[in-house]
């Protein structure tokens, strides 16, 4: 059975030529003129929006189409070409845009597109005006103008050096290019490789790149798992570098591999950044229910507090604007600092952790070996909205002791560890992420869930 279009408050999902056309990608676009002409009314004579593509060969026609569709609401486009998703998040600030476009689907296959919108802030809407553009999309209801007064298409290619700017202004670029440390960078033919090869050479590293030229034919399956990454651990291992890093397609997640060839993962990413940023100063930092507890016991080192949000980019960066956070981010490999823009950046993640690394002389592996570790299990199974249900209102009867929280699906707290249940917003599947003091503890509820789910399918 063909899967459905997905629009949630992450945008627009779906595989190129099945259910994600050029032709609904002009009315995406429209649909988003629609929304930022009404924000807007009486306040701008004249709107423009930024708009930059992963590396995927179906980007280029898919920004092409929801250019368009935005020119004809009048609205002027700014072609940022390919570029990383935080590029193009900082670029809507930069240039003064009423608003930015992603073409991309993150760590999704290849076979995937899609439509990432940002606000003027940089940020995703939030929910009430996600659900607005999805009204106006689904209804068709457009504000086209006449061909004398469509917006113009210009092309911009700053991002680049506006990005590296940006990142290098939070650290101390000498205290790192003073240690000349090896990197590899594994880029996974995405959007990433080239700045993120300029930001390394700005840091005196010895870069060892692979899978960096933007062709969008990943070399491996593009989300940066243990499983993915296992041919990238053996290059680290082989050339004696002091880090790997590999970053997703759109270059807003970051996974590392410390010098000894070993995946480290992306729940690190966040807790080491929080760890060198919580050494300068003081200030709540912000995540999402499934991410690590390690970030928790980071900030209870430092004297800090952690506040969490349902999942989603919008919702971490929202609350971050909100209590001035010093740090955020995902467990996914998102770190995000309000210094450089509100967007899970790669590139932010990357500097703060050479940072660390210079400062305190360490090794990855020992700076790792410095944060209480836990065993945490990601899986994800196939459930429509109607089995999700079944399987959450399940779940809260059988963990019917535990501390909820229901913001976003069902997250069960235990002494020994915690689980979440929720449906992705970017596929048509249920999450489960656990995290416990070890495998045995982890798997317990793991197979809990598991039964509710096979009692239910039965």
């Amino acid at each position: 059975m063909a899967e459905q279009l997905i629009i949630t408050i992450s945008g627009m999902r779906g595989i190129v030529g099945e259910n994600l056309t050029a032709a609904i990608a002009v009315e995406y676009g429209c649909a988003f003129g629609t929304f930022l002409r009404n924000k807007y009314h009486g306040k701008k004579d004249k709107l423009s929006v930024c708009i930059g593509q992963d590396s995927r060969p179906s980007g280029q026609i898919l920004k092409s189409a929801v250019a368009a569709g935005l020119s004809l609401l009048g609205i002027d486009v700014i072609d940022l070409g390919i570029v990383t998703t935080p590029g193009v998040g900082i670029m809507v600030r930069h240039l003064g845009c009423s608003g930015g476009v992603v073409i991309t689907a993150s760590h999704n296959p290849m076979q995937y597109n899609g439509i990432k919108l940002l606000l003027d802030n940089g940020v995703a809407p939030p929910p009430q005006d996600a659900e607005r553009i999805e009204q106006y999309f689904l209804g068709k209801h457009f504000d086209l103008i006449d061909a004398a007064h469509c917006g113009k298409i210009t092309a911009d290619e700053q991002t680049d050096a506006v990005h590296i700017d940006k990142v290098l202004a939070i650290v101390d670029k000498d205290a790192v290019r003073a240690k000349n440390f090896k990197v590899a960078l594994d880029s996974v033919n995405g959007a990433g490789g080239r700045v993120t090869k300029k930001l390394l050479v700005e840091f005196g590293c010895d870069v060892s790149a692979v899978n960096d030229e933007p062709t969008g034919l990943f070399a491996h399956a593009p989300e940066p798992t243990a499983q993915n990454l296992a041919g990238f651990c053996k290059i680290v291992k082989d050339t004696k570098v002091d880090i790997g890093f590999a970053q997703d397609p759109d270059a807003d997640r970051l996974a590392i591999v410390d010098e000894m060839g070993t995946y480290i993962g992306e729940e690190y990413t966040l807790a080491l950044a929080a760890k060198y940023i919580f050494s300068r100063k003081k200030g709540d930092a912000a995540t999402n229910l499934s991410t690590s507890r390690m970030i928790d016991d980071v900030a209870q080192k430092a004297g800090c507090k952690v506040i969490r949000t349902p999942v989603g980019e919008a919702n971490v960066a929202a609350a971050m604007l909100e209590h001035n956070c010093v740090i955020g981010g995902e467990g996914n490999g998102g770190v995000i600092d309000l210094r450089v823009g509100p967007v899970r950046d790669s590139l932010v993640g990357i500097a703060l952790i050479l940072q660390l690394m210079a400062e305190t002389g360490k090794t990855v592996s020992q700076l790792v070996g410095e944060i209480p570790a836990y065993y945490m299990s990601k899986e994800k199974f196939a459930a429509d909205k109607p089995l999700a249900g079944l399987i959450l209102d399940s779940a809260k009867k059988t963990f019917a002791d535990a501390k909820l929280d229901a913001s976003d699906g069902c997250r069960f707290d235990f002494d020994d560890g915690w689980l979440h249940l929720r449906v992705s917003n970017t596929e048509p599947v249920m999450r489960l992420i656990v995290e416990a003091k070890d495998k045995s503890a982890a798997q317990k509820y793991i197979d809990a869930v598991l039964k509710i789910r096979e009692k239910i399918r039965d």
